[in-house]
C-alpha cells in the first residue's frame, strides 16, 4: 500500500478546501457583522426597564382621533378643545 499521496489529495483538493474555508470565515464575518448591526440598531434601555418608556401621547391629538373615529360630535369636541386651551393659558392678573 501507498500512503505518501495524502488519500487522493493533490494540488486541487487542497485548494478547494482552502477556498471553502475561507467562504465559511467569510459568511461567519458576514452575519457577525449583520448582528452587530442589529443590536446597535434597538433602542438604547436603561437596565431592568422593559417595556420601554413611553411619552405620553398630547391630550389635543387623543381628542382629534376621537372625534375621527365619530366618538364625539362637531360641537362636544370644540367645546372640549377650548377647555383644553383655556387650562394651559396661564393665569393672568
Amino acid at each position: 500500500m501507498r500512503y505518501w499521496n495524502h488519500h487522493g489529495m493533490n494540488g486541487w483538493g487542497f485548494g478547494l478546501m482552502t477556498v471553502g474555508l475561507l467562504l465559511v470565515l467569510a459568511l461567519l464575518i458576514v452575519c457577525g457583522l449583520a448582528l452587530f448591526r442589529h443590536l446597535d440598531r434597538l433602542p438604547q434601555q436603561r437596565p431592568g426597564s422593559w417595556p420601554p418608556p413611553t411619552a405620553a401621547p398630547d391630550p389635543e391629538q387623543v381628542l382629534a382621533e376621537r372625534y375621527a373615529r365619530g366618538e364625539i360630535d362637531t360641537d362636544e369636541y370644540r367645546h372640549r378643545l377650548e377647555t383644553q386651551r383655556q387650562g394651559r393659558r396661564p393665569d393672568s392678573g
